[in-house]
């Protein structure tokens, strides 16, 4: 750790002051907020009492009340272990009123770096409809293709409205 350090402040020290004392406060606000979100994960692993996914309702339950009501579209992965528990709940990417552009390495960055073996697609509509456009269907088709190219289960797509949400597994797009 010592030597790390030293080197980091030895790096610091070609950049100009102002430079540096920035470079230096974003590492630490970096490092503070790692800190915060392994306290703040919804689940340790293995807990016995832990949130289990086993439907579109439990992924509404859990999400709806913070998203429904949001003023910009947002997409969120849910993260689950083998017995489909939540590890994480990870928001990827937050949009505009009427759409989020997505990348599918985003998508599924944080379920390979958690190792987790499942996920679930979560995302709203800012006008209160779930109903699935033609860009939700696309992606969740996408997201399909590449989830099975990295060995990982793609539960569902959740699209969350105003007190109604709908499953595009349900519909037939999984």
């Amino acid at each position: 750790m010592a030597n790390r350090q030293r080197n980091d402040e030895r790096q610091l020290t070609f950049l100009a002051p102002d430079d540096a004392a920035l470079l230096q406060l974003v590492r630490e606000n970096l490092r503070l907020l790692a800190e915060l979100r392994v306290g703040y994960r919804p689940v340790a692993h293995g807990e016995p009492n832990a949130y289990q996914v086993r439907s579109p309702q439990d992924v509404a339950d859990l999400l709806a009340p913070e998203m429904e009501m949001l003023a910009q579209e947002q997409l969120r992965v849910i993260l689950l272990d083998t017995r489909n528990r939540v590890l994480d709940v990870v928001m990827v990417y937050q949009g505009n009123v009427g759409s989020a552009v997505v990348r599918m390495a985003e998508l599924f960055r944080d379920a390979i770096v958690a190792n987790a073996p499942a996920v679930v697609l979560v995302h709203n509509h800012p006008s209160g409809d779930p109903s699935a456009s033609d860009e939700d269907v696309r992606i969740t088709k996408d997201a399909a293709q590449a989830a099975k190219l990295l060995s990982i289960d793609l539960l569902d797509h959740v699209i969350l409205g105003q007190a109604r949400f709908i499953s595009l597994k349900e519909q037939g797009v999984l």
